[in-house]
């Protein structure tokens, strides 16, 4: 490459480090310039999607997000509210047979406070709604149901005698975990917590929901076979979700890849073939 050529290209990346001498310009111009078209496909989507007319009941929910949050405070500028409406109403018109579902808001707060950028919180809320959560936050909320279904075969296999005592006590799986699974654990756990966890799902899929939630309960076995009641068992499950064990998140996260023992997606899917299968001959919609 001619010296002309090779100035194109910034000595400096963007991140700070100087390029080696040995630095293949050619190959970076050629990968930067094909990349340059999808970022410019997805801006002009993005800015597409805006101009739509509002989502019904995402407004709603915009002043329940993190209310403890000064970041969302209509008294601070700029106010992340004005930011979250933008994420949550393009994903509306992006994806209508979804279109917005309670939940989403705090999902997609969480990922406008870790990227500061309303664009690519709206693709990492793609990522999560339409490829590793699907039927998550559909009408039917079908994917939820089911996964609080395999959820529950987990537990009855892992942990019986926890999945004894909620058959005996009549106790239905959506009472202690619908909001773990809906929410992502945002607002169940601490933030560190939770930002680990969700490196850990996008990289490697929705198994981790699964091994959070038996970790949790494994470890707070004891605790949870006091119950006697409906009421005291969802109160213990609100329970363990706090205290020093959540709050260190790097031997947490270690936990989670222990404590479950073996959960492949192998075994995911049959159970949430099988899961889904008992719902819809129970009338669940599809």
């Amino acid at each position: 490459m001619e010296p002309a050529e090779r100035s194109r290209v910034p000595r400096i990346d963007p991140y700070g480090f100087e390029r080696p001498e040995d630095f293949d310009d050619a190959a970076y111009e050629k990968f930067f310039s094909s990349y340059l078209v999808t970022l410019t496909r997805r801006a002009i989507k993005w800015s597409r999607l805006l101009q739509g007319g509002s989502v019904p009941r995402s407004r709603t929910d915009l002043n329940r997000t993190f209310p403890d949050n000064v970041k969302f405070r209509k008294t601070t500028e700029p106010c992340l509210q004005k930011t979250l409406y933008n994420v949550l109403l393009a994903y509306g018109h992006h994806n209508q047979g979804v279109g917005y579902c309670q939940g989403m808001n705090f999902i997609a707060g969480y990922l406008i406070l870790i990227t500061n950028n309303e664009e690519e919180s709206f693709w990492l809320l793609d990522a999560l709604v339409g490829r590793i959560l699907p039927d998550y936050y559909s009408p039917a909320m079908l994917g939820l149901k089911t996964d609080q279904e395999v959820l529950g075969e987990l537990v009855r296999a892992k942990l019986p005698a926890v999945g004894a005592l909620m058959e005996r006590l009549g106790v239905l799986w959506t009472l202690v975990v619908s909001r773990w699974f809906i929410c992502l654990f945002v607002d169940v756990l601490p933030v560190e917590t939770v930002l680990r966890i969700w490196d850990c799902l996008f990289n490697e899929g929705s198994k981790i929901i699964f091994r959070v939630a038996l970790t949790l309960i494994k470890q707070h076995q004891e605790f949870i076979l006091e119950a006697t009641s409906i009421p005291d068992i969802c109160d213990k499950f609100k329970q363990i979700t706090k205290g020093s064990f959540v709050m260190e998140c790097h031997t947490f996260m270690q936990k989670i890849f222990s404590e479950p023992g073996s959960l492949s997606m192998a075994t995911v899917a049959k159970l949430r073939e099988s899961c889904r299968a008992r719902l819809l001959a129970q009338g669940a919609s599809p």
